[in-house]
């Protein structure tokens, strides 16, 4: 509905839950905001945690292209 685009998917890295996407390119130019945009779905994130996870997590590259 919104055209051709490229996306990634975001996914925890402490159990692997996919969590959503990221827009990596577009091909409308009027949807060209969209890139580096990214829509988690709210379902899939949970409100309590309730196993011991590390929290050591790094990032990755695709954290710091956008400051």
């Amino acid at each position: 509905m919104s055209g051709m685009h490229t996306v990634e998917d975001i996914f925890c890295c402490c159990c692997g839950q996919y969590l959503g996407w990221k827009y990596v390119a577009v091909q409308d130019k009027n949807q060209k905001y969209k890139e580096g945009k990214f829509v988690l779905e709210r379902w899939r994130i949970l409100d309590e945690v309730t196993e011991e996870f590390n929290l050591d997590a790094r990032p990755s590259s695709s954290d710091t292209e956008n400051p």
